[in-house]
């Protein structure tokens, strides 16, 4: 490998999303520096990586200042789902903000490229359907979940401040619901839920009646999105969204998990989460002009890979529990 590969910096790198995009660049060349405090994050997400001489793992908080020499900054570091960031609000809300800060910090010292993955919860539960990048949501700022929607909110305000006032080179994304393995067991969303459920032959909880909907779209579709936007020329900043635009009833993922893992399992319900929003599916016109991306793994296909990996999970390590903490639907 030559000498002068691109030094990579991935916070949040051993999770879901971190670990599927180490993978990424290291089989583009990079040399990846991950970067995780284990709060989400799992270990064995990046054990199949730590032989490669390109690849560090690095155990921090962002929460503190981060000396090291890289090219590019991938900020994934933050729980992205109700049950682990309402656990901890108040970290949630300094993960997005002061980590922000000091990955900006670190991108302005550098002069490096730096890409902050934001969320569709900044819409918060929409009045607008399907979202465009141009609304400005309908956020709660002192709900339970405001610890995840304003601190990401607060993230990109941050982001796009250097940008003007450093001409940083930033690259924003809003990531709507995305799926496959390697996501947590216990995470609390939906598509996780069903699958641990069905797999252990327990009724799959629907909260609400189950016609709310989301937009599921698979990680290695996600993560091709990522790359896109990171490459492209510096004028594009985004925030662009990144999803799959086809909606899907929560009811229906349901049968469909029930249908594919050959469950018996029955179905029932529950109240809906506070300010759980009951449509969330992503306009993504600009990221089909701009970068010429959109998913391309159908939800039946990318379950068969999810459910896979939570068989195997179960089979080899028996470590698929429900937590005693609430789940969402999202």
């Amino acid at each position: 490998m030559s000498s002068v590969s691109t030094r990579v910096l991935v916070t949040g790198g051993a999770g879901f999303l971190g670990s599927h995009l180490c993978e990424r660049l290291l089989a583009q060349g990079n040399d990846v520096l991950c970067v995780d405090n284990y709060f989400t994050g799992r270990k064995d997400n990046i054990a199949h990586l730590l032989d490669n001489p390109y690849f560090e793992a690095m155990r921090h908080d962002i929460t503190h200042p981060l000396f090291v020499e890289v090219d590019e900054i991938y900020n994934l570091a933050c729980p992205a789902s109700p049950i682990h960031y309402q656990f901890d609000p108040v970290q949630t809300t300094k993960t997005s903000v002061i980590g922000a800060i000091n990955m900006l910090g670190l991108a302005k010292r550098l002069k490096s490229k730096i890409f902050q993955a934001s969320t569709s919860e900044v819409y918060g539960d929409p009045n607008v359907h399907p979202q465009p990048e141009g609304y400005r949501g309908n956020v709660n700022p002192i709900g339970p979940r405001a610890c995840y929607d304003e601190g990401k909110r607060c993230a990109e305000t941050l982001f796009f401040d250097y940008y003007r006032q450093h001409s940083l080179r930033i690259r924003v994304a809003r990531i709507f619901n995305t799926y496959g393995p390697r996501m947590h067991p216990n995470d609390g969303r939906v598509v996780s839920n069903f699958i641990v459920q069905a797999l252990k032959g327990e009724p799959l909880t629907i909260y609400g009646d189950g016609k709310q909907t989301r937009a599921f779209c698979y990680v290695e579709d996600l993560i091709e999105g990522f790359l896109k936007l990171m490459a492209a020329p510096d004028d594009i900043t985004g925030p662009l969204n990144l999803g799959n635009p086809v909606e899907t009833p929560v009811a229906e993922l349901a049968r469909l998990i029930i249908e594919l893992t050959g469950s018996r399992s029955a179905v029932i319900h529950r109240k809906l989460p506070v300010d759980d929003p009951v449509q969330r599916c992503p306009n993504i016109a600009e990221a089909r002009s701009i970068l010429q991306w959109e998913p391309r793994v159908g939800l039946r296909p990318g379950l068969e890979q999810t459910i896979a990996y939570f068989d195997k999970l179960l089979r080899e390590h028996g470590e698929i529990g429900q937590s005693n903490l609430p789940l969402s639907v999202g």
